[in-house]
């Protein structure tokens, strides 16, 4: 019978947890603590047989000790919410079970180790509102598994390589708030299961990819806040199941192609502060 430790309290040491009789528990769930101190290097020796661990908003500080690649059953780890400091370390990638890798909302900082590469089972990945800085590792396409990825507002630099495309399966992705800039390659439009996709507030420069207009699952699309210009691209008119635009505050130019008629299902849309002209084509967005 499966083991499922649940903790609630207000103060607590991590000593409290790593004494316990946790042999044979195979979920750990910690919630509504406020805990005194770090991570002890003990906490990768829990045992193997954990599958999930679950300490979100806790209060946990320090960092995150190399021994956490032990627990090698791990399927879902999420520790985000907290404030956890230095770099994530590379031993994350022997966890290669995990499906669900939660590092969100902490003080992280460094590069995305290329060891991630190798969680091959991952399913989503949030490393959102962190100081994450350098290049994206090349190898995320080795991630076929991944279907939602979340990188917004860290400090991320240089430009998105065209591999981050490959994976034809992913469906939600979200870059906001970081400092990619270049160019969004025409890959983009080959990612058919694509339903959200995040790029606000970068750096991103040239024209709009017409390929995007292939991505006819995507229900929202925010490209706002770049330093994009050229027209909008006619193939938008084949985003049929399109929701939410958001293109304002680029460089845009050129006239609102009549092509977005075909939008029945959008309801928000937005290309303000551009450099747009002529009219909105009303018959598709009456209701904006």
């Amino acid at each position: 019978m499966e083991r499922y430790l649940q903790v609630y309290c207000s103060v607590m040491h991590f000593n409290f947890l790593t004494s316990l009789a946790m042999n044979s528990a195979k979920v750990i769930q910690i919630g509504s603590n406020s805990f005194d101190g770090m991570l002890p290097r003990a906490f990768g020796n829990l045992s193997a047989s954990i599958e999930i661990f679950s300490a979100y908003l806790s209060g946990i500080k320090g960092m995150i000790q190399n021994e956490i690649g032990n627990m090698s059953n791990l399927i879902e780890l999420d520790i985000g919410g907290n404030e956890l400091t230095r770099s994530i370390p590379d031993t994350l990638g022997q966890l290669t079970k995990v499906q669900m890798l939660r590092l969100d909302d902490n003080k992280l900082h460094g590069s995305i180790h290329v060891n991630l590469c190798n969680l091959v089972n991952l399913y989503h990945l949030d490393l959102e509102n962190n100081h994450l800085s350098k290049q994206l590792p090349t190898c995320l396409e080795n991630l076929t598994s991944l279907r939602e990825l979340n990188l917004s507002y860290n400090s991320l630099t240089f430009t998105i390589s065209s591999t981050l495309w490959t994976n034809k399966e992913i469906q939600i992705i979200d870059l906001s708030y970081t400092l990619f800039n270049g160019s969004l390659a025409p890959e983009i439009g080959s990612v058919k299961e694509m339903r959200e996709l995040y790029i606000s507030t970068n750096q991103f420069s040239r024209e709009i990819p017409s390929t995007i207009g292939q991505l006819q699952s995507l229900v929202n699309l925010t490209l706002s806040n770049n330093r994009l210009h050229g027209p909008i691209p006619e193939p938008f008119g084949n985003l049929i199941a399109l929701q939410n635009l958001d293109l304002s505050k680029n460089n845009l130019y050129g006239e609102i192609p009549r092509s977005l008629e075909k939008l029945k299902e959008l309801v928000y849309f937005n290309v303000s502060f551009n450099e747009l002209s002529g009219e909105i084509p009303m018959d598709g967005l009456s209701r904006t």
